[in-house]
């Protein structure tokens, strides 16, 4: 295998209500050979006038790139564009490692490494402006944090004998949007597992404590008993509630997946956990059915597709 060949992806915009499907151009994968680690999307109603809350007229797709560099898509343009980014004052000259999913928060897209802070940016801009967020003093870890943990950790290899990390700072620290807000979550790695929830202050200055529990003290509610967390083992956060800020998914030995309320200190919730799939959550807008996806009208742009004509195409040599 030639290890600078990088297998050729395509990339859809999709609605899951409609099943219309925009796919995008095939970047320039030479130059851009890490496109999509982390790619955010991004809508805007009226084009930027009023914050309009409507069907979006057109989209952002945008990735962060080293050198203050961002490669973006924008709909109107219907290509991809490499553009240059104004750099923001960063606490140190450390450099960012992105380890989740981007994320959408007033009106910019985030990208988050869960050792240091966040930083974001607005890819509709000519020229976009980064902006950093630290995390809570208190959790900020030394830099490498993330690559020593890897470094220590056990080896786990996948079905096809690849070697994947698995015990890393970003099992236990999340940052993501519920109740319209930016918020971090993370729990510590020994008892009583103190699982932490922080929300953004309103002028994004720095972070307040809402809510501290220990999980191993949890009463159980519902009928649902708290399980016992063998040793060794960890409970690692899963994901933030979009619509509740008190609730807090969490996987138990990467096999069971408890809900906990942390305003009611109480376990409401266990399912099976099959997969190392992540999930992330979504809220779907009111208008979301009967909206299409913005298109510039250009070749490479097929928004008059559904997921159906895909896959049936698809199968067609």
């Amino acid at each position: 295998m030639d290890p600078t060949h990088v297998p050729a992806l395509a990339r859809f915009v999709f609605n899951p209500l409609t099943h219309q499907l925009s796919r995008l151009p095939v970047p320039d994968i030479a130059r851009n050979p890490v496109l999509g680690r982390h790619l955010g999307l991004l809508t805007q109603a009226d084009r930027g006038h009023g914050h309009g809350h409507g069907p979006p007229d057109r989209f952002a797709v945008a990735d962060l790139q080293e050198g203050n560099r961002m490669l973006r898509f924008l709909s109107e343009k219907g290509k991809w564009e490499n553009v240059a980014v104004s750099p923001c004052q960063l606490p140190s000259a450390r450099q960012m490692e992105i380890d989740q999913e981007a994320l959408v928060f007033r009106g910019r897209l985030w990208w988050v490494d869960v050792t240091w802070g966040a930083v974001s940016a607005d890819p509709f801009s000519d020229r976009p402006e980064l902006s950093f967020v630290e995390l809570p003093s208190g959790s900020v870890l030394p830099e490498g944090a993330q690559v020593e943990a890897l470094r220590r950790g056990s080896l786990l290899p996948d079905a096809e004998g690849n070697v994947w990390w698995r015990e890393a700072p970003v099992r236990y620290r999340r940052v993501g949007v519920s109740e319209g807000r930016l918020r971090y979550v993370e729990v510590s790695q020994k008892e009583p597992f103190l699982l932490s929830s922080f929300v953004l202050d309103n002028d994004g200055s720095g972070w307040t404590l809402e809510r501290r529990v220990a999980l191993s003290e949890l009463r159980a509610g519902g009928g649902y008993p708290w399980l016992h967390i063998p040793e060794g083992k960890t409970p690692q956060i899963g994901l933030l509630d979009p619509l509740n800020a008190n609730v807090v998914y969490l996987t138990v030995d990467k096999e069971v997946l408890v809900v906990v309320d942390m305003d009611r200190k109480e376990v409401i919730g266990r399912s099976l956990y099959e997969t190392d799939v992540s999930y992330i959550p979504c809220v779907l807008p009111p208008w979301i059915g009967s909206s299409q996806i913005p298109s510039a009208g250009k070749k490479d742009a097929e928004t008059n597709k559904t997921l159906s004509d895909v896959l049936v195409r698809s199968k067609i040599p």
